[in-house]
Formats: C-alpha cells, sequence, structure tokens
C-alpha cells in the first residue's frame, strides 16, 4: 500500500514511464544551461563514480526518463531529477528532453522528496533533513508527513531523532560508515563522548546493528548496577567505619543491602586467634 501511495504520487506528475509522446506529456527539449537544480533538492551529495557510470549510459543511449522542470520565468527549475541533469552535463550534453509541469512550492519540495525516497536516492541524514524542512515550511504534524508520504509515524520518527547526532557522527552516515541503524543504536547513548566511542568501534571492527545493540544493552546493564551501587555505597561505607572501629583491623564489605561479602583483614596468628573468638561468642 506505501509503495502504490507513492508511486500514485510520482506518477501523477511524471507519467507512466519512458513511452510519452509530445502531444500527450509537453515533452520539449531545452539548452541545459537554462537549467537550475532547485534549492528544495533534499539530496546534496552525488556518488561521483555513480554519476560517471550514468553519464557514460546517457553518451551511449541518450536520457530515457526526461527530467521534470517547472517554468520560471525565461528559466527552468528541476522539480525531479537532478542526477539525470547533472550526469547530461558531465556527457557533454547540449539539449535534454523535459516535461514541463507547474506546481506549488510545497509540491515541489514533496515531489523531490519523494522521487529520491522512491529511488533510495538519499542518505539517512538527508532523508532526515528533508523530512524536516518539508514539516517546517508546511507546519506539517509527524502524522500528516506519514499520510503524505505514505511513511509509517514510527518510520518519520525514528528517520528524524537521527538529527540529534552530533555533526561528526552525522558525517560517518552520510559516508555510509555508519548505517541508519547504527545510527538510531547512538541515539541511545547520553553523551556525545559515548556516541563517538561506540562509532568508532563499530567502524574498526565492522559490528553488526544487532552487535551494537547487545554492547549498549550490556552498558545499560552495568549502568544500572553501578547506579544501584552508588547509591547504597554511604550506608555500606558507614558499617565498614563501625565494623573496623570495632574489631580493630580492616573489615571491607563488597555488595549491595541484598546480598554480598564481609572481608576481614588480620596481619598475625594473635590478630586471627582474637578475630576467631571474637566470632565464637556471637553464635
Amino acid at each position: 500500500m506505501k509503495q502504490q501511495r507513492l508511486g500514485k504520487g510520482l506518477g501523477a506528475l511524471i507519467g507512466e514511464g519512458p513511452q510519452i509522446s509530445e502531444s500527450a506529456s509537453g515533452l520539449v527539449t531545452i539548452d541545459v544551461n537554462d537549467i537550475d537544480p532547485s534549492a528544495a533538492q533534499p539530496r546534496k551529495h552525488f556518488d561521483n563514480d555513480k554519476l560517471g557510470e550514468l553519464a557514460q549510459s546517457i553518451k551511449t543511449y541518450g536520457i530515457v526518463q526526461p527530467i521534470i522542470v517547472q517554468k520560471n520565468g525565461s528559466r527552468y527549475t528541476i522539480v525531479a531529477g537532478e542526477r539525470r541533469y547533472r550526469a547530461a552535463r558531465l556527457a557533454g550534453l547540449a539539449a535534454v528532453p523535459v516535461v514541463v509541469k507547474e506546481c506549488s512550492k510545497a509540491e515541489l519540495m514533496e515531489v523531490s522528496l519523494v522521487e529520491n525516497l522512491q529511488r533510495e536516492d538519499l542518505n539517512p541524514i538527508e532523508e532526515a533533513e528533508a523530512m524536516r524542512l518539508l514539516m517546517r515550511e508546511h507546519n506539517l504534524t509527524q502524522d500528516q508527513l506519514s499520510s503524505r508520504l505514505g511513511k509509517s509515524r514510527s518510520s518519520i520518527a525514528n528517520t528524524l531523532r537521527l538529527l540529534n547526532l552530533p555533526d561528526n557522527i552525522r558525517d560517518m552516515v552520510i559516508s555510509g560508515l555508519l548505517s541508519s541503524g547504527h545510527a538510531r543504536c547512538l541515539i541511545t547513548l547520553e553523551s556525545d563522548a559515548e556516541k563517538q566511542k561506540l562509532a568508532e568501534r563499530i567502524i574498526k571492527q565492522g559490528l553488526s546493528v544487532r552487535a551494537a545493540e547487545q554492547i549498549l544493552q550490556s552498558c545499560g546493564q552495568s549502568a544500572r548496577k553501578d547506579k544501584k551501587q552508588t547509591i547504597q555505597r554511604p550506608e555500606i561505607d558507614s558499617a565498614e567505619k563501625t565494623l573496623t572501629a570495632a574489631l580493630g583491623t580492616k573489615v571491607q564489605i563488597s555488595g549491595d543491602l541484598v546480598s554480598g561479602r564481609i572481608i576481614l583483614a588480620y596481619y598475625n596468628k594473635e590478630q586471627l586467634q582474637t578475630l576467631f573468638d571474637f566470632l565464637m561468642t556471637c553464635k
């Protein structure tokens, strides 16, 4: 159902495929120098190697699917197809096939986002930034954005949370060193230092998302244990001091108020005998 919703939105704008007649679609050829990228384009990073591969394909076969543009005075703004536009320029094309459509600023931004989502062209951070921009520009709630993009609300919420990561870790996600799953694991850590440490460990050891989750789970258990011991330690410290004074030797208590061990130190045979006699009288 989600795919149908997305497909319907983009298909309504650009048609069902590359077989488009001029009379039915308004397909025209225009100079590449008359076309401008859109500021609403959510994709900010383009893989140069893949762009080169597409440029070579365009040299051989031409542009199979036209670029969608909007008239803007004497020029044209890209609505969908900036990657094809960049590759066409790289291939040395002087003109490209386009379909001219009229749409509002909101529709332009939304269609650009949907096109990239359908083609999985965005990295997780670009996707999150595009969603946030769409929500801010058009005062949308997560539920409304969910309905318009055909994505679940939880998916949108999880994606937006990636923007809470520090810049250096966001760069790791953008470059592909960390997946969105890894990034969502890191969000649960409190300090940026902890996030950085685990991120570096994930990359260095090539950890899976599952392995990272297991590390976080063990860290969480240790943290809860440390917190519990920290809360109870003042009472244990007081007991250690009282027993040390009463027995005349070092007393160490390990554990908590529920269970643990009491360790009595002795330094000669006579002291051991004294402690033994004392404990026997406590029977």
